[in-house]
């Protein structure tokens, strides 16, 4: 591929390890994000000012959805043209391992990608391991020793990130662009208890799951600051959750990396500070 890789959300979980990924191979890589650091572009999905200079000379682009927008996909696809306009000749998207092409938000732009890009992948990973040690979980788990979902007993192949990465890395880069999606898993499925369980091994205390009903889960996303309709999504997948519908594993990440999934034990390991280190007061 000629010209850098263009990486949107690149402060976020998957696109600062994507970053690492590229530069240890050697891949040119432009960092895209609306808080840029020293020799990154400023790039905000909302503002269209600011599209050009990100994607201009730009051989391929990590699409990842712009937080706090209720249905990304129209903006997304107005942005692919645009870039593809520029030069931009591959796109990988960033979706979700339950949404199929053509399904809500990131399913509208996996089908337009597949009908209008001459190169294109879909990354469709289960949910973080960071969710615990970076995202919403992670200070419950501190201050109150509880981790709060709907998923009831339903459990889920968490999945590294830095895998994710890695395979987003390997897409980018290949010499054909594969054309197709992937769902992309750890190597187990676990519950939430059993999340609870490996976590209080690690940190010398208990942690619980504690189950709470999707109105609650949804009320507990508003209070943390999310929109109404973001809230109510976010709910709605744990119920899917509980229901069993991300209760299987793939082979599609070990293909793509060459190697196994990173464990959730070695991830638990790993990252115990994210829940022992205190707060500065």
């Amino acid at each position: 591929m000629s010209g850098p890789v263009l990486v949107t959300g690149a402060t976020g979980k998957t696109g600062r390890r994507l970053l690492a990924a590229l530069r240890a191979r050697g891949v040119p890589a432009r960092a895209a994000s609306r808080r840029p650091g020293e020799g990154d572009v400023h790039f905000d999905w909302r503002d269209r000012s600011t599209w050009d200079a990100a994607v201009d000379g730009a051989g391929s682009a990590y699409l990842v959805s712009p937080s706090g927008v209720a249905d990304p996909a129209p903006l997304m696809i107005e942005f692919a043209e645009a870039a593809m306009a520029k030069g931009v000749a591959r796109f990988v998207l960033l979706s979700a391992s339950l949404l199929e092409a053509g399904g809500p938000a990131m399913g509208q732009v996996h089908r337009w990608l597949a009908g209008s890009a001459a190169q294109w992948a879909v990354l469709r990973p289960s949910w973080f391991m960071q969710n615990f040690s970076e995202g919403p979980h992670r200070a419950t788990i501190r201050d109150e020793h509880a981790i709060y979902s709907a998923t009831g007993s339903g459990r889920v192949p968490f999945i590294s990130a830095g895998d994710i990465a890695d395979a987003a890395a390997t897409v980018l880069t290949a010499d054909r662009a594969p054309n197709t999606d992937f769902v992309l898993t750890g190597a187990e499925a676990l519950d939430h208890a059993e999340v609870a369980a490996r976590i209080s091994a690690a940190v010398g205390f208990a942690v619980t799951h504690k189950p709470v009903s999707v109105e609650e889960l949804a009320a507990r996303h508003r209070a943390a600051g999310l929109g109404e309709a973001h809230a109510k999504v976010l709910a709605a997948m744990d119920a899917a959750i509980a229901e069993g519908a991300e209760d299987r594993t793939t082979p599609d990440l070990q293909r793509l990396i060459g190697r196994p999934p990173i464990g959730f034990s070695s991830f638990v390991t790993d990252n115990v500070a994210a829940w022992t280190e205190r707060r500065p007061v």
